[in-house]
């Protein structure tokens, strides 16, 4: 006589949606936004589907939800002390760092701007952008291009890391292939990369990235140092 298979045991404890955001978290990362599904996540945290309804509305909000907590988290985690400058290069690295760790956040972030993933982003770099004495009429710009440049190279440096982990590709691997194309390019025609070419195998994603950050905000200061916007 056949026998019935076991039920996997009931959740006893009491599900909080802090807790429903993390087992969200572990899956996403552990297997990507494809795996994140209703279903697999009562499977995981043993319950049924009412009790993960109850906090929150349907898939798209469990996952801006595990995107506003990674990002939320960042953001307050970062020291309320430091100038503005090395304030707002803190917080582009922390983003930097949060969407390499999780890439499916960076992909979300921008998918529902009226989530406070998004908002408290912005709404740091416009605080840090006032103590730097940016004119209230020139936040809102110097925000959007510093969101722009950090979420776009954040989001490929997270796409590429992906690619290579996807093709079982070493990265040093891949930049030592790339760097010795480039070494044979025709140094007439591509004379800045054939020359980079011999420095690409110790190429620093990360360092470049806060590269580009300070190069945006020696422009914004620049551009709007205090009294400049007053001359005719």
């Amino acid at each position: 006589m056949a026998t019935k298979p076991r039920r996997a045991p009931r959740r006893t404890q009491a599900l909080s949606k802090d807790v429903i955001v993390r087992a969200a978290t572990e899956l996403l990362d552990a297997e990507g936004e494809n795996a994140l599904t209703l279903r697999a996540l009562t499977v995981r945290l043993a319950t049924g589907y009412g009790a993960i309804y109850h906090h929150v509305a349907d898939r798209d909000d469990l996952l801006g939800a595990a995107t506003d907590d990674i990002i939320g988290r960042m953001v307050t985690g970062l020291a309320t002390d430091a100038e503005p400058r090395q304030a707002l290069r803190s917080l582009a690295l922390g983003l930097f760092d949060a969407i390499d760790a999780h890439p499916w956040a960076g992909t979300q972030i921008s998918r529902e701007p009226w989530r406070p993933a998004l908002l408290d982003i912005y709404e740091s770099i416009g605080r840090h952008l006032r103590s730097l004495q940016v004119p209230e009429r020139a936040v809102p710009g110097s925000a959007g291009v510093l969101v722009n440049y950090i979420l776009g190279v954040a989001g490929q440096n997270a796409a590429n890391a992906r690619a290579l982990a996807d093709g079982k590709t070493d990265r040093s691997a891949f930049l030592a292939t790339v760097a010795t194309r480039w070494a044979h390019l025709d140094p007439a025609r591509y004379p800045s990369l054939h020359k980079a070419g011999a420095h690409l195998r110790d190429h620093d994603d990360r360092e470049q990235f806060l590269a580009g950050v300070d190069l945006i905000l020696a422009g914004i200061e620049t551009v709007h140092r205090p009294g400049k916007d007053d001359l005719p």
